[in-house]
């Protein structure tokens, strides 16, 4: 596979302006934690090979197990997540999916269960930003370096 442009040179202003929102976001006082989990679940659904390799390293950098590292992609299965971390996947895959899923009542009230209504719409918010840089990511064929 070959890199298609670099989309940081293409349009600075455009990834300025996503690079600043990413930032407000991560300061919106939900766990760094959970939003790494968020960010690589929903990198894992897209294939997203340059979001997985970096979310899962940030998730290392944090203290995170490679055991749970490594469940993220079946965390229905796993008994390593708290039901906050649950609530918040089930709603990544919902809405990274949105055109399948429509955002099920179940997954919205498991949600609510869990979080402030500020913590949905920061956590919605987070979501479609990882949806979003997967999207140019994949598209423009962002490329590991070993």
């Amino acid at each position: 596979m070959e890199a298609r442009i670099d989309f940081y040179k293409a349009s600075p202003e455009a990834l300025k302006a996503q690079i600043a929102l990413d930032v407000a976001v991560g300061k919106l006082g939900l766990e760094p934690v959970l939003l790494d989990l968020v960010k690589l679940r929903a990198s894992q659904i897209n294939g997203c090979a340059f979001c997985i390799d970096l979310h899962a390293s940030d998730l290392r950098k944090q203290g995170e197990s490679e055991r749970r590292i490594q469940t993220v992609t079946v965390w229905h299965e796993a008994p390593f997540f708290t039901p906050r971390e649950r609530a918040a996947l089930a709603w990544t895959e919902a809405l990274t999916r949105v055109a399948d899923t429509h955002a099920p009542d179940a997954d919205y009230e498991a949600l609510r269960a869990e979080f402030s209504e500020a913590e949905m719409v920061n956590l919605t918010l987070a979501i479609g930003l990882i949806n979003t840089w997967n999207r140019l990511s994949i598209g423009f064929r962002k490329q590991l370096t070993a």
